[in-house]
């Protein structure tokens, strides 16, 4: 979590709960206005698949026909 995020979040635990209402519909707000469809990729993400990548190119994944599926 940045530090942004922390700041964000222990402000927002000095406001009342309807303002604190008020903030997270803001939030939301701003972040569909960022990502309408919910497309972009964060750096969290953006992280996960680069490992995953590597994992396919260094052959470290497991099998489908590995896995008991019942």
């Amino acid at each position: 979590m940045s530090g942004a995020v922390k700041e964000a979040v222990r402000l927002m635990e000095v406001l009342p709960e309807s303002d604190q209402n008020f903030a997270l519909e803001f939030i939301k707000k701003l972040v569909l206005a960022w990502d309408p469809d919910y497309t972009k990729v964060t750096s969290a993400e953006k992280k996960a698949l680069d490992e995953a990548e590597k994992d396919i190119l260094e052959n470290r994944m497991v099998s489908h026909d590995a896995i008991n599926w019942d």
